[in-house]
């Protein structure tokens, strides 16, 4: 079993199956390969279009409901009450279960009402429908917020790999006890094009993907989640749990630039 993260009563494998951006067939395909190979970690949202998909793979799979951890998102357009319990109820339909583990915000609105939000949340959580709560692409203040509203946040999603910082959200998340959740946990590829990572790569056998992925998930409560439709590239991922990265490589690492966002959609947050 591979190793895990223990927050607000769920455990998290720290290296998930993200869905973004898969449909269809193949969606299906690639979600029931990733659980054939040993992932327990599946990462989808209302808004990617392929809960159905999800469902069915997971339907399909054989793995036990209880040996799964799911997330879901609802997006920033539905963050009324009753617009949040319709959004649930119709991924749950396509999700053909009963609760989800993990149910996060995808993204803030500018006039939401974040008490409002989480308030309805805890509800949903109360009423076994989620069994934690969570939210994505917050800022600090954001999850200030959220934790003042008296919200048991899990989790935060956010963009996070070697060569963009996010040392102040991941420390105050850390004083709260709240895990991480990596998405673009590989830049975009971009990782299998940088020296420094080719180089770390072959010191130890691995590929730059493989020490991208164990680079963050050696760190204290943070998670992955790449997405891969090729079996052998998924199972290749989950394999980077084996790496073992020693000090030179971390600092060599470090000395990546840090500024690189490559998700800042127009109606992103100010980022910390």
């Amino acid at each position: 079993m591979q190793s895990e993260i223990a927050t607000h009563g769920i455990r998290i494998p720290k290296i998930g199956f993200g869905t973004f951006r898969m449909q269809g067939d193949l969606c299906r395909a690639a979600v029931e390969s990733a659980l054939s190979i040993g992932y327990r970690h599946v990462d989808t949202a209302a808004m990617y279009g392929n809960e159905g998909e999800v469902g069915a793979a997971i339907a399909s799979s054989g793995v036990s409901r209880d040996k799964l951890h799911l997330t879901t998102k609802v997006w920033h357009d539905c963050l009324e009450p009753q617009a949040i319990r319709d959004s649930v109820a119709t991924s749950l339909d396509k999700l053909r279960v009963d609760h989800v583990d993990l149910l996060m915000v995808h993204w803030p609105s500018a006039n939401m009402d974040i008490p409002r939000v989480f308030d309805t949340f805890e509800a949903l959580r109360a009423e076994k429908l989620t069994r934690a709560i969570g939210a994505c692409n917050f800022n600090i203040e954001m999850v200030k917020a959220a934790l003042d509203s008296g919200a048991p946040i899990a989790c935060i999603q956010v963009e996070y790999h070697v060569l963009l910082d996010q040392t102040p959200l991941l420390a105050y998340l850390r004083s709260k006890s709240i895990a991480l959740t990596a998405y673009a946990p590989i830049a975009h590829a971009m990782v299998s094009d940088i020296p420094v990572m080719k180089s770390i790569a072959r010191k130890h056998d691995a590929t730059p993907t493989q020490v991208a992925l164990k680079w963050l998930v050696d760190q204290d409560g943070v998670i992955a989640i790449p997405k891969s439709q090729r079996p052998e590239t998924q199972k290749s991922n989950l394999e980077c749990l084996s790496i073992v990265l020693d000090d030179e490589d971390r600092a060599r690492i470090a000395d990546l630039p840090k500024n690189r966002r490559l998700v800042d959609p127009p109606f992103a947050p100010a980022w910390d």
